[in-house]
């Protein structure tokens, strides 16, 4: 994923800022008979946008209002989706209970925010959607409501297939996310979130071994050497940094950290955000390691006249592994030293083709 470093980008909406506006304008119709459009929410941190409707109707004896998800100028797979929500009466006393419509998933595994059964709505966005009920039945002089809120996003459960929610456990659709209800444009916000999520699936599943990976290709290679099933594999991307802090205070027994060279090389100088716009490769850091290896002169002259972390590998000809196991060990210092901790780390260096060019601490 491309992160932009122009200014000023558009910020947009979560999944669950459009939900709760969506329930809003859905329990006002059921309260008042009319769906207010523009329906205006108060955020967690107070702002307070409005959202025009997409679709306001009557169903099923609920009422039910959509909003369309603007997510600003962030390349989110959700952006100019649907969100709905109809909201129904619930027996006296049930409280504000929630569902989960087409597009949205269901939890299937232990370890999330959510427990096993329940619609993938996440608490921020649940507390959300009950204060701006709760303060709209008091404002019309109403009790607290007793309602059911079933949030829907028709097309959801095949944007979920450009998601990890599978592999986390959700099932048939997308999640409803957002802390804040606001989407910081290539924030990655949701990357490092589901980060996060994946190992605590992980750790619930009572897995010792995972695997982070910085792409498809690394993380293929560790999941044939080791037969590791889908929920033990974190896709860390560039957020190396972010997936060793949080293992930190959740760690697990032994963990696999795999990627293509030159993104192990970053790593190996102590970058631990390996995206382009936040790291380089160290050309000299490299040569010292490939002379060390015992390179001779011209394989050293080639490996300095080399404008890129691939084309020094491949000027290190017959020491490329000895300079691939050089890095892997830096590398792995670095995780060592930012786990702090009692797991058991492996760095392993894979080449374009998914053949490994190096494994430390196996």
């Amino acid at each position: 994923m491309a992160r932009q470093e122009t200014s000023p980008l558009r910020r947009g909406w979560t999944t669950g800022a459009c939900a709760a506006a969506a329930a809003q304008a859905a329990f006002a119709a059921l309260l008042t008979g009319e769906f207010p459009d523009p329906v205006t929410i108060r955020l967690p941190r107070g702002q307070q946008p409005s959202f025009p409707l997409a679709l306001a109707e009557w169903r099923d004896g609920g009422a039910r209002a959509g909003i369309v998800k603007d997510a600003g100028d962030d390349p989110d797979v959700t952006h100019g989706a649907t969100i709905i929500a109809q909201v129904a009466w619930g027996a006296p006393g049930s409280g504000i209970g929630f569902a989960a419509g087409e597009g949205v998933g269901t939890v299937t595994r232990p370890g999330l925010q959510l427990g096993v059964g329940e619609p993938a709505i996440n608490p921020a966005p649940r507390a959300m959607i009950r204060e701006a009920l709760t303060d709209l039945a008091e404002a019309n002089g109403a009790p607290p409501p007793d309602v059911t809120v079933t949030v829907a996003i028709p097309g959801g459960e095949a944007l979920a297939e450009k998601t990890m929610n599978a592999r986390l456990g959700i099932v048939g659709g997308l999640s409803i996310l957002g802390t804040t209800g606001i989407v910081v444009p290539y924030s990655c916000a949701s990357w490092v979130h589901s980060i996060h999520r994946g190992i605590d699936v992980a750790r619930a599943a009572g897995l010792d071994h995972i695997a982070a990976a910085t792409g498809t290709t690394s993380e293929r290679a560790v999941q044939r050497l080791y037969a590791l099933p889908d929920h033990a594999l974190i896709d860390m991307g560039d957020f190396v940094g972010g997936t060793l802090k949080y293992l930190r205070g959740h760690p697990v027994a032994r963990l696999t950290l795999a990627g293509g060279f030159a993104k192990m090389a970053k790593f190996a100088c102590g970058h631990l955000d390996l995206h382009s716009s936040k790291s380089r490769v160290d050309p000299a850091m490299l040569a010292e390691l490939l002379a060390a290896s015992g390179a001779d002169g011209s394989t050293l002259a080639a490996a300095w006249r080399s404008d890129s972390a691939g084309a020094l590998l491949d000027a290190a000809g017959t020491w490329a592994h000895a300079l691939a196991d050089s890095v892997a060990r830096r590398a792995r210092e670095v995780a060592l030293a930012t786990l702090s901790g009692a797991t058991a780390v492996e760095v392993a260096i894979v080449d374009r083709g998914g053949d490994f060019l190096a494994r430390v601490g196996t």
